[in-house]
């Protein structure tokens, strides 16, 4: 739907599916590396030619995606925008930032999600699968019937990395930490709750702060048409 809408304003839009998630197939032990995790984002900023850049949008747990893709394509991004997503400081493995998420959540807000520890239970989770519950009361709680169900037809254990997050040198100052940032709050949202999101607002101030109320976690399924002019006003002034 918001894709459609870009499209239809004359923007040119590629969906990325990152490894094992949405509709590719692959299975949970085939997808066991960030970086065959984060391959299809890395094969297209490859594509890109050397004179032009993209805007980069990153939801949720794909805000560490677009980070590192930051980080290796300084020159062909634009702009990374953080749709309620995780938005890791130059300064610290994005490891920290996913111990502080789950640090700052509230007692029970798992629900019926499960959990691998591989690493142990005192550290973060290794990887998740959501439960129906969860999705239809947090994740797509505002969102039409219609996309509640093609989300739990497709919904499959995802890996989180921490080990691999944990790495020092994934971010630095002078690639990622030079690019601009803009970070949109989606009030009403109970995965990435607003008290989260503005705590990383305030851990790492980005150019720019813009809110869409009443978007839930989904805001590409309840705003596609705030969602598309706020895009597409961001990239006007970025590019």
């Amino acid at each position: 739907m918001l894709a459609a809408k870009l499209k239809f304003d004359g923007q040119r839009v590629t969906a990325v599916e990152l490894g094992g998630s949405g509709i590719d197939t692959r299975r949970l032990d085939e997808v066991r590396s960030v970086s065959e995790y984060l391959e299809p984002l890395m094969s297209f900023m490859e594509s890109v030619p050397e004179e032009e850049k993209v805007v980069l949008v990153g939801h949720s747990y794909g805000g560490i995606g677009i980070s590192l893709a930051m980080e290796r394509f300084p020159t062909k991004i634009s702009v990374g925008i953080f749709l309620s997503a995780y938005m890791p400081h130059h300064d610290f493995p994005p490891s920290v930032l996913i111990q502080e998420y789950f640090k700052r959540l509230p007692e029970g807000f798992a629900m019926d999600c499960e959990f691998t520890f591989e690493e142990g239970p005192q550290h973060p989770p290794s990887s998740v699968m959501f439960g129906t519950t969860f999705l239809k009361e947090k994740a797509y709680s505002n969102c039409q019937l219609e996309d509640l169900e093609l989300a739990m037809a497709l919904v499959k254990p995802s890996w989180l990395y921490p080990k691999e997050m944990g790495s020092e040198d994934l971010l630095t100052k002078e690639r990622y930490g030079s690019g601009k940032r803009v970070f949109i709050v989606c009030e009403g949202d109970y995965v990435v709750p607003e008290e989260i999101q503005k705590w990383m607002i305030s851990n790492y101030e980005p150019n720019e702060v813009k809110v869409i109320e009443e978007a839930g976690h989904m805001a590409m399924l309840t705003k596609p048409r705030q969602l598309s002019q706020l895009l597409q006003e961001i990239a006007a002034r970025c590019n």
